[in-house]
This record gives structure tokens, sequence and C-alpha cells, in this order.
């Protein structure tokens, strides 16, 4: 076990509603995990190979993705975070998403889970930003994800606080007793973290086994009161953009975590009871999943690009130097768009833009998601039906 169990007495608060029979004092046991800076490691030959299948697999990816690609980073971080949040039973779909996003840059209202999602996305793109300009993670940037990440949700006045009492997972709202698991007491928190990021900033191991036994010991400190797994998936884009594995793409792994649940969990336990390389093995697996699922979707989207090129053509063959072609090369990070933002995209005047709107939707490309004129949206259907599936993990 890579850790010990340490007995507790649960108190009751009396200022704290619990029906009776939760307000007995009852005992339970907190896991307390052992530090992982300086952990040696020796993986089996099967596991290594399967360690080494899936860094080739990022790797290619990142390889075979060009400059003309760089709006699907987006795209894929979208994703990474639809399914992150997806693991933590908020349901909102890639289209839902993608209006919503317009709708917030354009100052319409957005709804509860779809802002939450967003700040979701905000809270990765601050992942990778610290990865690729700092010199080493500290507990501070993890508590900054974790702020970014809650900062819009209903609980937000814990964004960004480490918790300073017991949490569990499972069993009842009310006590610890009985729950399926009981992460180490509030004080061993900041201990913790600090071990754990002297893990992150060592690169001895190899970066796949180094992000799955962070993320699997961030969820055993499980240092928050909420957003715990969030912010731990956020944590693997941390350690595979610092390593340079992923400097341009980093797959939506949370794609394959969330597709079964159940199995990710109980990979979380194999963890804790030291079969390291049962849960590196599965990992590494989901890790390799994603990052084919992402490289056959960037083949797809290209394909896409070039049907929307020639419908362009068919439809009329605007200039050479017509924003619309600009358009359709940022479509991929952009699926729902406004004049406002492909001219944020784009770096082409208002007009232009507009007009390429416009053509782009007689075209068929694009279809008009508002009636209204002003603060006016469109959006790829084909290139949505195309988020959801990836989302959704299909093939």
């Amino acid at each position: 076990m890579r850790g010990h169990y340490l007995p507790k007495t649960w108190t009751a608060d009396p200022t704290l509603y619990a029906p009776a029979k939760y307000r007995r004092a009852c005992r339970y046991d907190a896991f307390v995990p052992d530090i992982v800076a300086g952990l040696e490691l020796a993986l089996p030959g099967d596991v290594a190979g399967v360690v080494s299948e899936a860094e080739q697999s990022v790797a290619e990816l990142n390889r075979t993705a060009g400059s003309e690609l760089a709006p699907l980073a987006r795209l894929l971080l979208r994703t990474e975070s639809i399914a992150s949040s997806k693991v933590e039973g908020i349901q909102v779909d890639a289209r839902q998403l993608a209006r919503a996003q317009a709708n917030q840059e354009t100052g319409r209202p957005v709804g509860p889970e779809a802002a939450e999602i967003l700040a979701n996305i905000d809270a990765m793109q601050l992942a990778i930003e610290q990865a690729s300009t700092l010199d080493g993670i500290r507990p501070r940037d993890l508590i900054a994800i974790h702020r970014a990440l809650l900062e819009h949700a209903p609980n937000s006045a814990t964004a960004g606080r480490l918790r300073d009492s017991q949490n569990w997972i499972g069993g009842n709202d009310y006590n610890p007793c009985g729950a399926s698991f009981v992460p180490p007491p509030h004080s061993d928190v900041k201990r913790l973290l600090d071990d754990l990021c002297a893990f992150v900033n060592d690169d001895t191991l190899p970066p796949i086994v180094q992000a799955a036994l962070a993320h699997a010991q961030f969820e055993t400190i499980h240092p928050f009161e909420d957003g715990n797994g969030r912010t731990g998936r956020a944590l693997v884009q941390v350690v595979l953009r610092r390593r340079g594995l992923a400097p341009a793409f980093v797959p939506p792994i949370s794609v394959a975590l969330a597709r079964n649940k159940d199995r990710y969990l109980e990979g979380l336990t194999l963890f804790r009871e030291d079969r390291l390389s049962e849960w590196i093995e599965r990992f590494a697996s989901a890790a390799a999943q994603a990052a084919q699922l992402a490289s056959r979707y960037a083949v797809r989207v290209g394909q896409l690009q070039d049907r929307w090129r020639a419908q362009l053509s068919a439809a009329g063959a605007p200039r050479s130097d017509a924003a619309a072609w600009n358009v359709i090369d940022v479509l991929p990070g952009h699926p729902v768009i406004t004049v406002a933002v492909a001219v944020a995209a784009t770096h082409r005047t208002r007009p232009a833009v507009a007009n390429a709107l416009r053509e782009l939707e007689a075209a068929g490309v694009l279809a008009s998601v508002t009636k209204s004129e002003r603060n006016r949206s469109w959006e790829a259907s084909d290139l949505l039906d195309l988020v959801v599936g990836l989302e959704a993990g299909e093939r």
C-alpha cells in the first residue's frame, strides 16, 4: 500500500443540520499517501511497452501537426474540457458549449453549466501557459488553476482555497464514516502538495509515467473541497507540455477516461494499493487512444476544410485574397463564429469579414444561428458534428 490509514473520530458540528443517525460520533480511516518525490520505479516489460507506444502516439500527433493546424489546439482543448467535466457529472455537449461561448463573447447570457465548462477551458489554458513559462510548478500554481476553474461555479467561494476540513468520497453527505474513500486530513495537504510539485519538477521518469503518477497522487490528496478531478486532469496537461512530449497538441485524455468512469476510478484505487504498474498501464492506454483519436480527427478536419474551399469556389470563387479563405483557415478553432471573433482570428477588417461570413453562408459552409443582425453568429454544422463525435470517443 502506498500510504497508511489514520484512524480518526468524527464529531458532528452542532451548528450544521444532520439527521439524528448522523449526529452520533463515529470512527473512520483517512488515507495518508506516501510521498512521491524521488520515487524509483521499474516497470514490467509489457507495461513499459504500452508506455512507449503511448508516448510515440502523442509525439506523432505533435510531429504531424503543422502550423496551419494551430487552431485545432483550441478545439482539442475544448473537447478535453467537455470530457473532463463530464467525468464530474456536468452534461453540456460540444454544440451547446460552442454556442454558449459565442454568446459569452457577444455579451449574451450563458447558462451556469456552460459557464463552468468555459471556465474549465480557461483553467486548462492557464495550465498550459504555466507549463511553458515556469521553471517549476509550485502549489500556488495548482491553486491558481483551481481558482480559474471554479471562479464561475455555484460554489465559487471555494475557488483557489485549499480545504480546511476533512472531505470524503461516497457514503453520505454528513460524515465520512462509511465513505468509499477518505483523503488525508487537511493538516497534511500543504506538505503533500509540496512533495507532489517536487515530483512534477523532476524529469527522471518518462513523461506518461510521471503524468499518471502525478494525477493519481493529486486525486489521493484531494486538496480542495470541490473540483479536484478537473484540476488533477489539468495537471496531466501541465506535465505533458512541460516535458516537451506535447508541445503543440495535448491529446484529450479525459475523452478516454470518461468513456469508462468506473475503470478510471478503479485505477486510482490500484495506485493507492501500490499496484502502480496496473494504473500506469491503464493511463498510458488512455493517452494512446486519445492521441490516435485526435490524429484521425485532425485528418477529418483537414478534409472538411478542403470541401469548404471547394464549396466556396463553386459558389462564385472569390478572389484569392478574399477574407473568406482566411475564415476557413480559422474555423477549426471557432466552430461557432461572430464577426468580432473572425476579425480577431483573421486580422482582417470588419467589412471584409462580414462579407466573408455572408459568402460562406451562401456557399453552405456556415449556417446562421441567430436571426438578429446585431451580434449575429454562424456555426459550421459539419465541424460541430465532428467535435461531438470526438467528445463521444467515436472512431
